[in-house]
């Protein structure tokens, strides 16, 4: 919680305007008890009727005023503590944001929505409601105290003495509660994750008839939250009976010692109904201490996981005084490459040159390096040993956003937004026009298949490209490539929903449009890498082979090998292939 407390003192001079309208209600709270034992003693008991109007007018009048002071107040702290929550979700989204791959390798979106969401919530909530209450009962406490000396310092100390175990109950309870809520916190997470998955991948589900087995998963995790949830209630039916029976002892001492006062004289019957009133002001924010342990116990909680995300530092982040190569020209080497990933080596000494504007085509069975070999070069991933240098400078001294902004990656696994088509492809370069987008999608060979949309390129598409075929997919996000016309451009393995026409003659538009960029394909058919100006064979995180379309046929290898396996059933020569 100290951590939260930075984000308070950001808006300490906000709270100056409530606090002093909180000050303002309760001093006029303090009144009607007072305006009480006059009525008792004055008009009832002693029969000065006419004192009744002004009493009257007077509680009318406190209630109205204390209600815009409070208002005023309520209104003020929320507005306050939703300027906090709003900060605290803009930073840790944006931490977020600069983590490095492999942290979103071990974590799952459930969790991490957990965090940005409900565990903000609870936080904005505790700093909203739970701060205002915790300095309002603080006040309360001490002006109340004050008054009731001003009344009976005797019964004052009488009715002080539940106090202090009263304390020690809400301390005991913060204690024991913090743990569960760490517990539930988790959980929900958890289920977080799995409601999720679960309707992201819902056509998954129904096409296996899974449904059951899904449910049954759900359940398991409801079952625990809902377990969880009765340890919570069997803490909190622990210890607040505790309070209410140290309070009710309060009173009991109050109306017995007081009423002795009254019959000896030392105290009228107005004052001990004024005391009585008074005395309640103490016992309600020892009561509310309770709840306050229980506000401040989940905020906790929800503290921790929050700054656990904030406190883990990027594994990848830029030098002091990096370099911004803003004037890049592609020109990239693999200086004896190792890479290890969890202790597995993927890469082993790879070396290879790939000159500025070249094609380059890797291919390789699943496993043997390819993806990891490109995701170097926009420093996705450090390499373990060796240099990855784009034109002469290592890729570790440059500046991440110069980087990764003169590179264009289309994914294996195609992501698109829920959003129109325009601006999934605007994604790439926001100053894109429409005219910029139509000549991406053109080159993509996705315009035809575009246009014969009712809306076009205002076609909202599903999440993650619901709707779309697996090659419209990956159409759409080789244009969101395209558009920003980068000096590197990596396709992995992109065009395997294509039929072969339609990769073809993308390929060739890339070929013929795209000669300024460095182009590297990943791909498992002949027909999308026979063009390159190299091709790469990876074999268990080594280069096998390397050399052009003609040379790697000449020598009869591992390429050789997959050119006739996926040949063998149209009866072509070698000589009409290649």
């Amino acid at each position: 919680m100290k951590k939260i407390l930075k984000y308070i003192s950001k808006y300490w001079t906000s709270y100056i305007i409530p606090i002093m309208f909180m000050v303002f209600g309760i001093a006029l709270d303090m009144l009607n008890p007072k305006i009480t034992g006059m009525f008792i003693d004055d008009v009832i008991k002693d029969g000065q009727y006419h004192l009744t109007t002004k009493l009257l007018i007077g509680i009318l009048g406190i209630a109205f005023s204390r209600s815009i002071f409070m208002y005023i107040k309520e209104y003020r702290f929320d507005k306050t503590s939703s300027l906090i929550s709003r900060d605290l979700k803009k930073d840790l989204f944006n931490h977020i944001q600069s983590l490095s791959f492999s942290y979103f390798d071990k974590k799952n979106t459930g969790e991490l929505m957990s965090r940005v969401d409900s565990d903000v919530d609870r936080i904005w909530e505790t700093i909203g409601f739970g701060l205002a209450l915790f300095i309002e009962n603080i006040l309360y406490f001490i002006i109340a105290s004050i008054c009731l000396f001003s009344i009976s310092w005797k019964l004052t100390l009488i009715a002080l003495i539940p106090m202090p175990f009263l304390a020690l109950v809400a301390i005991k309870l913060e204690k024991e509660i913090d743990q569960t809520f760490e517990d539930i916190s988790d959980n929900t997470s958890e289920m977080n994750t799995i409601a999720q998955e679960n309707l992201a991948g819902v056509r998954l589900v129904k096409a296996f008839a899974r449904e059951k087995y899904e449910l049954s998963k759900f359940f398991n995790f409801n079952k625990k939250n809902h377990d969880l949830s009765i340890k919570k209630f069997k803490v909190f039916g622990k210890y607040f009976p505790l309070f209410d029976f140290l309070s009710n002892i309060c009173i009991l001492l109050v109306i017995i010692i007081g009423g002795i006062f009254v019959i000896q004289g030392s105290l009228s019957v107005g004052e001990l109904v004024q005391f009585n009133l008074y005395a309640w002001m103490i016992i309600w924010p020892m009561r509310m201490l309770g709840w306050l342990s229980n506000m401040i116990a989940q905020a906790n909680a929800s503290s921790k996981k929050i700054f656990k995300i904030m406190d883990t530092e990027p594994e990848i982040k830029n030098k002091i005084n990096a370099i911004e190569l803003k004037d890049m020209k592609g020109h990239i080497k693999f200086n004896n490459v190792s890479f290890k990933y969890d202790d597995e080596e993927i890469l082993k000494g790879v070396n290879l040159d790939i000159a500025p504007g070249s094609t380059v085509a890797i291919m390789g069975s699943t496993g043997s390096g390819k993806s990891t070999l490109t995701n170097l070069i926009g420093r996705y991933y450090d390499v373990t040993e060796g240099s990855v240098t784009i034109d002469g400078f290592n890729v570790k001294d440059l500046h991440l956003n110069t980087l990764r902004s003169q590179m264009a990656v289309v994914p294996q696994d195609v992501f698109l937004f829920s959003d129109s088509i325009e601006e999934n492809i605007k994604f790439a370069c926001e100053s894109a026009t429409l005219k910029d987008v139509e000549s991406a999608c053109e080159k993509a060979c996705a315009k035809n298949f575009i246009e014969s949309l009712e809306d076009k390129y205002d076609t909202v598409i599903g999440e993650r490209g619901i709707g779309l075929s697996g090659g419209q997919k990956q159409r759409l996000s080789i244009a969101r490539a395209l558009i920003n016309d980068s000096k590197i451009l990596i396709l992995d393995d992109s065009t395997s929903a294509l039929d072969m026409d339609t990769e073809f003659q993308l390929l060739k538009n890339i070929y013929d449009h795209c000669a300024h960029m460095t182009t590297i394909i990943i791909a498992h058919r002949i027909s999308a890498v026979k063009n390159a100006d190299m091709i790469v064979i990876m074999e268990d995180g080594n280069i096998a082979e390397q050399g052009n379309h003609a040379s790697l046929i000449a020598k009869g290898g591992k390429y050789y090998d997959i050119y006739r396996e996926q040949f063998k059933d149209l009866g072509l020569c070698e000589e009409e292939v290649v």
